[in-house]
């Protein structure tokens, strides 16, 4: 940004570029307000000592302290840099992969790029070249120069005979000489780096203006300000220093121990374990995690956070104090579920509301509401718990103010009242880990009392919650914008569609489904008592319909209830969740009550079910309400006709016994055939295989093909077995119920439960390792029966064999390392895929740009459609648009 004066306006620039550099020791000594001298921080008095790392030059940092630099307090003092020159020169880290390029690349003696002057030359004008046009390129070409430059044994200018540099990281150089290895010191590295031309270093990709590479071998080190490494003080009064200043201390206390060790002429080897162990020090300085450095450790228990570890990582500056951070105005606690709250609101635990406050500037409309707040206190709710004095500008904390109604009546226009959450307030609320932009809505508060936030369950998939212990956090908006800004873009009714692919995220499952699918079944009539109360729990106010069956009693039906709720011109048709097997139906003429047919809002035929009111499920009936009708009446609808579904629950009850699972000795008999058969099929697969007669598939061995053959087998058989006991059981007991609603569970769970559990599998194949040969002891060597290798022909409801739950333990295995595994592997793919596109945005003209203005595509999602409103990626239906404004002839019959 920059300032022009002339036409009293900001303009905004695009940074071009930015360059980094090495800090040379010249600029360091320049800005170094302070030598380090003493490793020592405190006199006997509990003065800093000057000279040490807790020096007033440093910059303040002390209540009412001024520095002694700049003259400015600590409100307004900057920090001042210090330095700690060195007894000898010292290897940086990070820096060391820099330099192992250049001694690779340059003569030992003369310091000349090895590479003859007449192709250096030519090379330079290729570089430049391609550095101004294509900056990728020009990096390609500086990697095979360098490598050129190191396979060079002779240098074309002095004549000197090169030695291969092996480079041990972090910090130690190796020359392989004749008469053996010698380690270089970091003297010997800087005096040859020093010889290095600037023109040579061009051509190594390195500026000389700004990294000379013997900047790279510190002889200072610049010390940080304090403002940068704060002490605090503990509750017994004693300070406890920052983990950067007693690495400092441990840097100067080496230093002058080999400058002591220098200035008496101590013996070679002494000087040169000081100076190693200098070396390292300062390496663990920069980075506390280097391997083959000792840490750092603060009384050789805990390790020092040094400057790589403040800088990287999830608790790092960038990812932990940047991205995201710890705040004020939240909360956090249990969530527990009320369905008959709306799915706008969150219910607040009293505690918390009294905790959390919004600020409420006094006017003369809310004056008499404000002086009620203050009245009441920080103890009793709705109370206050501070009030900001306009004219004086104090802030006056009502915790230790007992005269509240004196300060009431002092109240004046402009005071600002910091008052308790109440019902209505607006407020974020959030469940981690945020993987998706529904991960964080806004919510209006209801207080209530207890311990748990609570919540609707149908707001439950967005935020991926359940309520088997799961915490989530609140958050007050301090500002109107900010609440202004929730109210119209995060209230979870503007998120009743997912942008991922336009249907509702936010839906009926589990219960509301079953409760859904109990109430609108055909053969369900209710009493008037019946009527009442589910109308009552959904806060139906009108008039009672006429009843379905007037004698011998007045009887309605689930249907009627239902359309009391639905928009009363909305005509709808399509598949419930039960239209399968010997339930389907393709048209209106449908016997089995499976085909939904809505007219003028009257759900005529057809259940509702999870392909009706569910979450996650396009096209449905909740889908096409809220993108024809809108948001609010989506809602609407979820806080009226789905409390309905869950008060049917109560009235009927869902629960499942033994006898829900149990079928007749013949059925179980039927399956003991289909299991005998299937094995007699394998048993020959195995002998032809055995005798080579096996027709191998096409790219699979014969081994591969067998095993195929043998899975496919067993998977018709499980199929086969699940027909023959479903076909035994109750259609309308309540397992067969939550499977064939889409409530919970499949028809692969009944199958399991009655018939058998089938094929347990390992990475898509037969389990196959366990004892040599053999899979368990209970199996002779080499046995490729499908018992031998995790075919489980025992069910959960009359039991499993020991092998039998060795092998779906191993199948079960799988599963649990799987999901531990990939939630690690997604969520790391998730946040490398963020970074990658965080600065796309559609502008205003509708195209999708980059940080720098950049079009990416021309139309947002190269349609312009915004998949939140479309009928699941298709941005008109046509067939829906006829169907909403024709007559379906059939149901007006």
């Amino acid at each position: 940004m920059s300032y022009n004066g002339g036409r009293d306006r900001f303009e905004s620039y695009l940074i071009d570029r930015i360059v980094m550099g090495v800090l040379p020791p010249h600029e360091i000594n320049r800005m170094a307000r302070v030598t380090v001298t003493r490793p020592d921080l405190y006199e006997s008095d509990g003065s800093p000592i000057t000279g040490g790392l807790r020096d007033p030059h440093f910059g303040a940092i002390e209540p009412g302290e001024v520095c002694p630099v700049c003259g400015n307090t600590r409100e307004n003092c900057p920090g001042h840099f210090g330095k700690i020159d060195l007894a000898r020169p010292v290897l940086i880290p990070y820096y060391t992969d820099y330099i192992n390029i250049v001694l690779q690349a340059t003569c030992r003696q003369c310091g000349r790029l090895l590479i003859p002057s007449e192709k250096a030359e030519k090379y330079r004008k290729i570089y430049r070249r391609l550095k101004e046009k294509w900056p990728r390129l020009a990096d390609n070409f500086v990697k095979e120069l360098r490598k050129e430059a190191a396979q060079t044994m002779e240098c074309p200018y002095c004549g000197a005979r090169q030695f291969r540099i092996r480079y041990t990281r972090p910090i130690i150089f190796y020359e392989e000489r004749p008469e053996g290895e010698t380690r270089l010191t970091p003297l010997e590295i800087r005096d040859r780096l020093e010889r290095v031309r600037d023109e040579d270093l061009e051509l190594l990709g390195i500026d000389p203006k700004r990294s000379r590479p013997e900047w790279m071998v510190a002889t200072v080190l610049p010390v940080p300000p304090l403002a940068v490494r704060p002490p605090i003080t503990l509750e017994t009064g004693m300070k406890s220093e920052d983990d950067l200043t007693h690495a400092l201390a441990e840097i100067v206390r080496q230093n002058l121990r080999l400058k002591n060790f220098l200035s008496s002429n101590a013996p070679e080897t002494m000087i040169e374990e000081a100076w190693i162990t200098l070396q390292y020090v300062v390496a663990a300085y920069i980075d506390n995690e280097l391997p083959n450095v000792y840490p750092l450790t603060q009384k050789r228990v805990r390790t020092l956070k040094t400057l790589a570890q403040r800088l990287k990582g999830k608790e790092g500056r960038l990812r932990g104090n940047l991205s995201g951070k710890r705040v004020d105005f939240s909360s956090r606690t249990v969530i527990s579920p009320d369905p008959y709250i709306s799915v706008n609101e969150v219910g607040v635990p009293v505690d918390i509301a009294k905790i959390l406050t919004v600020p409420m500037r006094v006017t003369p409309y809310n004056l008499e509401e404000a002086r009620r707040y203050v009245l009441n206190g920080p103890y009793k709710w709705p109370g206050a718990t501070f009030v900001y004095k306009a004219r004086s500008g104090r802030k006056i904390d009502l915790r230790y103010h007992r005269n509240y109604k004196q300060m009431a009546e002092s109240l004046e226009v402009g005071d600002i009242v910091e008052r308790h959450l109440i019902d209505g307030d607006i407020v974020l609320f959030n469940r981690q880990p945020s993987l998706h932009r529904m991960s964080i809505l806004a919510h209006k508060v209801r207080v209530m009392p207890y311990k748990t936030f609570r919540l609707n369950p149908l707001v439950c998939p967005p935020y991926n919650a359940d309520f088997d212990g799961d915490e989530m956090n609140l958050h007050v908006m301090r500002s109107e914008e900010a609440r202004a800004e929730a109210e119209e873009l995060l209230l979870v009714e503007r998120h009743i569609k997912t942008p991922r692919y336009g249907g509702p995220i936010i839906g009926g499952r589990q219960d509301y489904v079953s409760g859904a699918y109990l109430l609108t079944v055909k053969n369900r009539f209710l009493t008037e008592k019946e009527v009442v109360r589910l109308l009552a729990a959904a806060g139906y106010k009108g008039e009672l319909p006429e009843p379905a069956i007037l004698a011998p009693k007045k009887l309605w039906t689930g249907k009627q209830l239902v359309s009391l709720f639905l928009p009363k011109d909305l005509n709808y048709t399509g598949k419930a969740k039960i239209n399968s097997g010997p339930l389907s139906c393709d048209s209106i003429d449908c016997f089995h009550d499976s085909y939904i047919a809505i007219y003028e809002g009257k759900l005529l035929m057809g259940v509702f079910d999870k392909s009706a009111i569910g979450a996650e499920q396009p096209n449905n009936v909740l889908h096409v309400i809220a993108l024809e009708y809108g948001d609010s009446k989506a809602r609407e609808l979820l806080d009226t006709m789905y409390r309905m579904f869950i008060r049917m629950l109560d009235m009927r009850g869902l629960t499942i016994s033994l006898s829900d699972v149990d079928i007749p000795p013949e059925a179980r008999e039927k399956i003991k055939e289909l299991v005998e058969e299937a094995k007699k099929e394998i048993a020959e697969m195995i002998k032809e295989f055995e005798e080579g007669k096996l027709e191998p598939i096409p790219g699979r061995s014969l081994q591969e093909t067998l095993e195929l053959k043998i899975i496919n087998r067993l998977q018709k058989l499980l199929k086969d077995a699940g027909q023959i006991a479903t076909s035994y059981m109750d259609p309308f007991n309540d397992v067969f119920i939550m499977a064939k609603t889409g409530a919970r569970g499949s028809d692969v769970n009944i199958t399991q439960m009655v018939a058998m559990l089938g094929q347990q599998t390992v990475r898509g194949k037969r389990v196959w390792r366990g004892f040599r040969k053999r899979t368990l002891a209970h199996f002779k060597p080499n046995d490729l029966s499908p018992e031998a290798r995790g075919f489980v022909k025992g069910n959960f409801r009359y039991g499993l064999r020991p092998t039998e739950v060795f092998f779906h333990a191993a199948g079960g295995r799988e599963g649990l390392v799987d999901t531990a595994v990939k939630t690690s592997q997604s969520g790391y793919m998730q946040r490398r895929l963020m970074n990658a596109e965080q600065d796309l945005y559609t502008a205003y003209d509708g195209t999708v740009r980059d940080l720098y203005g950049q079009i990416v595509q021309f139309k947002f999602g190269e349609d312009g459609a915004d998949p939140m409103m479309t009928y699941h990626g298709k941005a008109v239906d046509v067939d829906r648009l006829i169907e909403r404004f024709g007559v379906i002839k059939e149901a007006s019959k």
